[in-house]
């Protein structure tokens, strides 16, 4: 297998030998097993992946670390060939080796991205990241856990243990039969769908069409809203504007009431704006795709509810479980994962669908912020679970964001300054020049007309 060789600068491989052992990296010697990193490959693949180096010796009485690397790429086959075996080169994988002058011998650095499956090490077995360790995936509930982390199974096809009628004979399910075409018995057609099985609804079934899911699913359904009167990280209860109010019902009516709950308390926020108190908008769309994503992607097998919390200038949702499969905070808006398939396509029968776009909750939910002048949201994951950061913060103005363009580059036309100013309008962009000229800010390029015209900053 051919890896290629970078040769790094100094201060790279500084930075390099001062990485800090953690969740996302680690440093090794030349002198380890291979066997053995094979642990630490599976652990931050099966976890939300990272970089390995090879090649750096430690020095733990003296608190040093020194490049000590292979003697060239023919040292490292033994290394090479046991990873290849189990973590082919490709899209989850990728070898480099770095050279540094002054500096003996190449190290190998691993790259290692989030997989889609459970990676396991030589010994064949599973290992997940935990800080700066690698610790083995052991018994049958932890490996459960992470089959369902990584969406190898979902918890919506488990069985639940609760009389068949709940999904069959509940109003949700009449209701909804009479749009089903052609006409089917309710029992059949769910069975058809994979939502009863074993004569017993599954956690899908159950929380499509039981009237009231959170009887046979508690803790495992529902959707709490607060409202906290502050803008601080943390709400107490003593921010608390009234206690929690819990939404239940299938998950059809429950996103619905849940979004109406949480834009009337949203609308009853007021800011001291020019006008005097002004009322804080946030875009409906946002709001709607973001509770809508929360409910249908959460991870049924965690205990807990949707939080919706929202603050003097922000709205925070919550939704149980980490992020299924390869996806990552920061390939979110482009890639598309279903944890719960069965819950995402048969909600989309219902009639005003709350995913009427399949996939495209979170990018709609950007875009409308843009639209509005809003920051984009901020997604963070944690330990085991997602946070939307919804901020009623506005974006800098048009004029903020042609100088900070042109502090990088030499000049800027029309068509790059509204797709960075997200200004739909050849004439409002013009508009903008216009006043950064008047204040002797920019001035155009000589000899550039027409739509060639661009502008640069004025030379003080």
């Amino acid at each position: 297998m051919p890896v290629d060789v970078a040769k790094i600068l100094p201060a790279q491989r500084d930075s390099t030998l001062s990485i800090q052992e953690g969740h996302f990296s680690d440093i090794k010697s030349i002198d380890i097993r291979p066997a053995k990193l094979t642990r630490t490959i599976s652990a931050l693949a099966n976890a939300d992946g990272g970089e390995l180096y090879i090649g750096v010796d430690a020095d733990k009485s003296l608190g040093k670390r020194s490049w000590r690397g292979f003697n060239g790429p023919e040292a490292a086959n033994g290394h090479l060939q046991v990873f290849e075996k189990l973590f082919p080169l490709g899209q989850d994988f990728q070898y480099t080796f770095l050279a540094c002058d002054g500096e003996p011998g190449l190290v190998l650095q691993v790259q290692i991205q989030k997989t889609h499956r459970i990676t396991l090490a030589s010994d064949k077995k599973p290992y997940l990241r935990r800080g700066a360790q690698s610790l083995p995936v052991q018994d049958t509930e932890s490996l459960k856990r992470l089959e369902y982390c990584k969406g190898i199974t979902s918890f919506e096809t488990e069985t639940v243990n609760c009389d068949v009628s709940v999904v069959t004979n509940s109003e949700v399910t009449i209701g909804f039969m009479l749009q089903v075409i052609p006409t089917a018995e309710p029992e059949n057609w769910l069975k058809k769908q994979q939502l009863i099985r074993e004569s017993k609804p599954t956690v899908a079934g159950a929380v499509l069409f039981a009237d009231e899911p959170q009887a046979v699913l508690p803790k495992r359904c529902g959707i709490k809203v607060y409202r906290y009167r502050t803008s601080k990280s943390l709400g107490t209860r003593e921010t608390m504007a009234f206690d929690p109010i819990t939404v239940e019902g299938c998950a059809y009516t429950q996103i619905r009431e849940a979004i109406r709950i949480t834009t009337e308390t949203v609308e009853e926020i007021k800011r001291l704006g020019e006008k005097g108190l002004e009322e804080v908008t946030y875009p409906p769309e946002a709001l709607h795709e973001i509770i809508t994503n929360a409910v249908l992607h959460r991870d049924y097998s965690i205990a807990d509810d949707v939080h919706v919390r929202v603050f003097e200038n922000r709205v925070e949702v919550e939704s149980p479980g980490r992020l299924p499969a390869h996806v990552t905070v920061q390939n979110i808006l482009a890639e598309r994962f279903a944890r719960n398939g069965n819950l995402v396509r048969i909600i989309n029968k219902f009639p005003d669908a709350p995913n009427k776009d399949i996939g495209e909750g979170l990018n709609t939910a950007f875009e409308a912020m843009r639209k509005l002048r809003l920051k984009p949201p901020i997604i963070e994951e944690r330990e085991n679970s997602v946070i939307v950061f919804i901020r009623h913060e506005p974006l800098a103005s048009p004029e903020e964001l042609v100088m900070e363009y042109l502090g990088n580059h030499d000049r800027i036309n029309n068509s790059a300054a509204r797709e960075i100013c997200h200004i739909g309008s050849e004439n409002v962009m013009k508009r903008v020049f216009e006043r950064l000229m008047k204040r002797g800010m920019i001035e155009r390029v000589p000899n550039l007309k027409g739509r060639a015209t661009a502008y640069q900053k004025v030379a003080r």
